[in-house]
């Protein structure tokens, strides 16, 4: 004779009756959980199996088996479904590290003639020569499953990130020294407000070398009401060589200084030092922030004994560290008789508390940056973290539009040479 079934003992607290009734009512939620929640709250109400499933309309043994996950696992756990083993792995962790492994070297390196690992290409060298090397798993390796077993371990052997090594020893001293003298601009232009402080100019010098200057082979046609909206122009050009582009702007009032040159060397750059000669009165003070170019034409010996010629304190040079070269750009816009260069000034970097910050911090750089890690948006971190790279020079623009911060009495460090 059967036995009689015997109703399971189900305890649901307060808090569990709340949400298992918040549940049950949902218009959103997964039906199944919908469903477990009904039914574990008609056999609180009714413990009997069958009164529950014609209750709901489902079968005895549905509520059977959901009532005794409840009383094994819980009733919040009870409405999710349980893990299923699934097929067994097929591909060893040995295996999954041997694909790492590799995918970390350079295909040039074994033998073929790309430089970087395609997942394709990886993928048949893992199913030619993984079972040579004990990882017969691999036989037949897709490259579907190389991608997901790359992305579980975030490798990219296809893609290429590109970083700045650390090549100046002296990197602190100097990126202090130029943000000291962007620091300085602020200064001025309070003193400037209030009509009393010294003549000064501070210019941030940069050349863009190898630009394109391309002609047109035909006029532009005028945009055409109904017609064309925008000015239309011939996909045919003529390359008229390469030329250089020597450009500095000042700081303090945002006059760019440009000479457009076939080359850029210590005479071009004596020919740019003139430019600025003329351009300011003879007691003015010209600072100039630059890099240090790398034919030296910044400190060579004719650009030395042209500022031998100059009274003493007219041009004061400040480098900036290696690789950290302000981001001076230089852009190419082709007029329609022939070819004009337009120099781009900085983009201002906002953030009034990391400004506030850096004005404090101002000594030691480094923290600068550390403090750049915690304040401003993703887009201010990104150009003002980069200790290695712009992040100098884009911190250094960070002063050059400080209107609002305190004046405090800074003496910039200036220095002739490396």
């Amino acid at each position: 004779m059967v036995a009689w079934r015997q109703a399971l003992a189900l305890v649901i607290d307060e808090e569990e009756l709340a949400q298992l009734t918040a549940l049950a009512r949902s218009r959103t939620a997964p039906a199944s959980r919908v469903e477990r929640a009904r039914i574990l709250l008609a056999y609180r109400d009714e413990p009997c199996f069958f009164a529950v499933g014609q209750a709901l309309g489902l079968h005895h043994q549905t509520v059977q088996r959901c009532v005794e996950k409840a009383v094994a696992l819980g009733p919040l756990e009870a409405l999710s479904d349980l893990p299923r083993p699934g097929r067994e792995r097929r591909i060893t962790d040995e295996a999954k590290s041997w694909l790492v492994s590799l995918a970390c070297r350079k295909a040039h390196e074994l033998g073929y003639p790309h430089e970087l690992w395609t997942t394709r290409l990886l993928a048949r060298h893992a199913r030619e020569h993984g079972p040579a090397a004990g990882h017969a798993c691999l036989v037949n390796l897709a490259q579907g499953t190389l991608c997901k077993i790359l992305n579980q371990h975030e490798v990219k052997p296809h893609k290429v990130r590109y970083y700045l090594e650390r090549r100046d020893a002296d990197f602190e001293a100097k990126m202090a020294e130029v943000l000291c003298v962007y620091r300085e601009v602020a200064v001025l232009k309070e003193a400037a407000a209030s009509e009393s402080g010294k003549a000064v100019a501070i210019v941030s010098y940069d050349e863009k070398p190898g630009v394109q200057a391309i002609g047109t082979t035909a006029p532009d046609l005028p945009p055409k009401p109904g017609e064309h909206a925008c000015f239309g122009r011939d996909h045919e050009y003529v390359r008229r060589g390469t030329v250089s582009i020597l450009a500095g702007i000042d700081l303090l009032t945002g006059k760019v200084h440009a000479l457009v040159k076939d080359r850029h060397r210590s005479r071009e750059f004596i020919e740019f030092l003139e430019l600025l000669d003329k351009a300011y009165p003879t007691d003015t003070a010209i600072k100039v922030i630059h890099d240090n170019h790398s034919a030296s034409a910044h400190i060579s010996k004719e650009t030395k004994a042209r500022l031998a010629q100059q009274p003493a304190g007219r041009f004061e040079f400040t480098f900036t560290p290696k690789h950290g070269n302000r981001p001076m750009r230089a852009a190419r816009s082709s007029g329609s008789s022939g070819c004009a260069f337009r120099v781009n000034g900085w983009r201002p970097v906002p953030g009034k508390k990391l400004m506030e910050l850096c004005n404090e911090m101002i000594v030691d750089a480094r923290e600068v940056f550390d403090a750049a890690k915690y304040f401003g948006t993703p887009k201010d971190r990104n150009e003002l973290c980069g200790i290695f790279g712009d992040g100098v020079n884009q911190a250094a623009d960070f002063f050059s539009d400080a209107t609002s911060i305190p004046s405090r009495n800074v003496t910039p460090l200036t220095t002739f040479g490396n």
